[in-house]
């Protein structure tokens, strides 16, 4: 209890800036969550996208197309539904469909790099104003000016907070953004293997 008290004051301590710093922690560790779900719902993974692109390149085209029926997440839906497109739709529909998929994924990764700058910026803003304060205290009795250095050490509380909270914004970022980019990898492989499929199997397929 006595260490949390501590925290507390200190946090107090920070200044006003703090609370701004909290808010951005708490939104990304928000957006890290909820990405974190919407991925693990929407990302086909890695190995149904090699078994696909084996699938294919052997010619085994009822398993693949029986793979991405029985597939979860965005991409096995699009190769899918791009088994019932004829041949002068389908690299439309596949551009299109991929398109939103990928917004989907890059949605609020965007805020992730914006905090990640933010943070220490608004952290240092919070020092300065502290550090400010703590020197117009002066005794100036004597001719001797006598700071209150332990102001600035508590001003100071600000940036180590603000660089928290961007190392962390960062982390997530980094994560989603090296998940994002496999996926993207997977997505060109399976495409690329179904642009080959001739159009005599297609419609033996379909």
């Amino acid at each position: 209890m006595e260490s949390i008290a501590e925290g507390l004051q200190l946090f107090q301590r920070g200044g006003i800036v703090m609370y701004a710093l909290l808010a951005c922690s708490l939104f990304v560790v928000y957006v890290g969550v909820e990405r974190w779900l919407f991925y693990q719902r929407m990302d086909a993974g890695k190995a149904f996208a090699q078994q696909f692109y084996t699938y294919m390149k052997l010619k085994k085209y009822d398993e693949a197309c029986e793979a991405a029926r029985r597939g979860q997440g965005g991409l096995a839906l699009i190769l899918s539904d791009a088994f019932a497109c004829d041949d002068e739709r389908r690299s439309a529909f596949v551009e299109v469909q991929s398109g939103v998929l990928l917004a989907k994924l890059r949605s609020r990764l965007y805020y992730l790099s914006v905090i990640v700058t933010m943070a220490p910026l608004l952290g240092l803003l919070g020092t300065i104003s502290g550090m400010i304060t703590s020197f117009s205290i002066f005794n100036v009795e004597s001719g001797q000016a006598i700071a209150i250095t332990g102001g600035v050490g508590e001003a100071l509380v600000a940036t180590a907070f603000g660089l928290c909270v961007a190392i962390l914004a960062l982390a997530v970022h980094a994560y989603f953004t090296q998940r994002l980019d496999r996926i993207i990898t997977d997505m060109e492989l399976c495409f690329s293997a179904l642009e080959l499929m001739p159009r005599k199997e297609r419609e033996r397929v379909l």
